[in-house]
């Protein structure tokens, strides 16, 4: 005689192996017997729910509609060390940009991608849009509630027939009064149907159930104002379950709302209010750095990134950018240690191996270059990738005097990403070089347009102009390169000349 398991036991060993799609089909199963039987519809309900969930806390791109249609004013010109949008307020540290390149937004490149690293507040929206701003495409982010909204539609596919709970006949207030129904539905509402509004609603009225006393839906109610770009609304709400209950995810969530709203100082306050209860936390340590980082103070955020290994001696951001940071300080050998530990950690990706090659390169170890921008090569996942890798390859020719080897590889950087402006930059010396002046003043001109926030083209540009006698045209570009670059002292230099040949005229 066959002994059959129980359907629900079973449903929830799918959920707990994370076969989400099995553990579904058997709850509609039970379902469809008997409509009421609440078990089944909640465990389905969180099924769903994690087929789609992301984290909160670290998933976080600002888009151009939250940019550049940002109500919330900022001081115009904020006092060093306190502001995040402005790239000149930096705390010393640093390190310049003729040593290490620089975003559009002014920061310094960080040694892993994540959002809003690679973003930065452009100052136009011409800028805004002609800049790549994500890691894996050029085209710019939109807006973070589009995202939201087109991972909603993708999740109806979990559901053929249609959706699972008809959000406009469901009673919210009678849901809010059953605490074991009430989360699993707030976190379906939220995540799945990604409708906040509904979402916010169930949140109000289950804290309003529970007389203000449940620190979980203080939490959901802040998550809800914030995606709807109320700010100060969430910070009290988060204020207020940190009040009630110390938790890791509270802080993190707080710690974003400051951000949002321009105030790292008081961030790094908070993670450290949240380090005084949770000694050793790996992600307010994180935190922390990421905030030095942003604020281009490089040597404070490669001390707390040093502390994170104290903890978690596997975090791959750590590891990655104190390697970036021994790197452009000019310890190449040192940086090669780390990028070596993400490699016996199983990190096989195209940009370890490309970084490997320049650590290589640097640290004169020659006979490992070239076979790793090979294994770079072979693990390209886009055309972006590819022509950093190529990039890098020509400056290796530049390095041992292979100028043709170093032309076409600067061509083959053009060749799969168009917007390489490094890449237009080194061109234009190597065809000056040649002899192509007018060859050479074109790729700088339009390395200079493509990246308003790099110096060299600009100065080469300035320079070029010099020798060909334009000196109106020299000097408008060497004040760009002053902008891009204030301590550039060589700039300073050619300035200083340009007017004193103006003045004797």
């Amino acid at each position: 005689m066959e002994v059959t398991m129980d359907p629900l036991f079973l449903a929830w060993s799918y959920f707990r192996r994370r076969k989400l799609q099995q553990c579904s089909e058997i709850c509609s199963k039970i379902l469809q017997e008997n409509p009421y039987d609440q078990a089944a519809w909640s465990l389905k309900t969180r099924a769903l729910t994690e087929m789609v969930y992301v984290d909160e806390v670290d998933v976080d791109e600002e888009g151009i509609a939250e940019m550049m249609l940002d109500e919330s004013s900022i001081a115009q010109v904020a006092r060093p060390g306190t502001s995040l949008r402005l790239p000149g307020t930096s705390q010393g540290g640093g390190p310049t940009p003729a040593v290490r390149p620089v975003t559009q937004s002014g920061r310094p490149i960080t040694g892993f991608v994540r959002p809003s690293t690679q973003s930065g507040r452009p100052g136009t929206m011409e800028q805004a849009i002609k800049t790549p701003r994500t890691a894996s495409t050029a085209r710019p982010v939109t807006s973070s509630s589009g995202r939201f909204i087109r991972l909603g539609t993708a999740s109806m596919l979990t559901n053929p027939e249609g959706p699972f709970i008809n959000l406009s006949r469901i009673n919210l207030s009678k849901y809010s009064q059953k605490p074991s129904l009430s989360r699993t539905l707030f976190e379906y509402i939220f995540h799945h149907e990604n409708d906040v509004k509904n979402a916010l609603d169930l949140a109000a009225q289950a804290t309003e159930h529970a007389q203000f006393k449940d620190w979980w839906w203080k939490v959901q109610l802040g998550k809800c104002y914030y995606r709807l770009g109320l700010y100060r609304e969430a910070e009290k709400q988060f204020r207020s379950a940190l009040n009630q209950q110390d938790v890791v995810d509270t802080y993190l969530y707080l710690t974003k709302v400051y951000q949002r709203l321009d105030q790292p100082i008081t961030a790094l306050n908070l993670f450290k209010q949240g380090l005084d209860h949770f000694p050793g936390e790996v992600t307010l340590l994180t935190g922390i750095a990421r905030i030095h980082e942003e604020m281009n103070n490089i040597s404070s955020a490669t001390e707390y990134y040093k502390e994170v290994l104290k903890q978690d001696n596997t975090h791959v951001e750590a590891i990655a950018c104190i390697g970036s940071n021994h790197f452009y300080t000019d310890q190449p050998e040192i940086a090669l240690r780390f990028y070596r530990r993400l490699l016996q950690m199983g990190v096989y990706k195209c940009q370890l191996y490309n970084n490997l090659g320049l650590c290589c390169f640097y640290a004169q170890q020659y006979d490992m270059t070239l076979s790793s921008f090979e294994r770079a090569l072979a693990l390209v996942a886009s055309d972006e990738e590819q022509a950093d890798v190529w990039y890098n390859i020509g400056q290796v020719a530049v390095g041992i005097g292979d100028l043709t080897l170093a032309y076409q590889c600067f061509k083959l950087t053009l060749a799969f990403n168009n917007d390489h402006a490094e890449a237009y930059n080194n061109l234009a010396v190597l065809e000056l070089r040649k002899g192509h002046i007018e060859q050479s003043k074109a790729f700088l001109q339009t390395a200079a347009s493509l990246a308003p926030h790099m110096y060299e083209p600009n100065y080469n540009l300035s320079i070029l102009c010099e020798k060909i006698g334009d000196l109106q045209s020299s000097y408008t570009a060497a004040q760009k390169s002053e902008d891009a670059f204030p301590e550039h002292a060589d700039t300073q230099q050619l300035l200083k000349q340009l007017r004193q040949h103006f003045a004797v005229l």
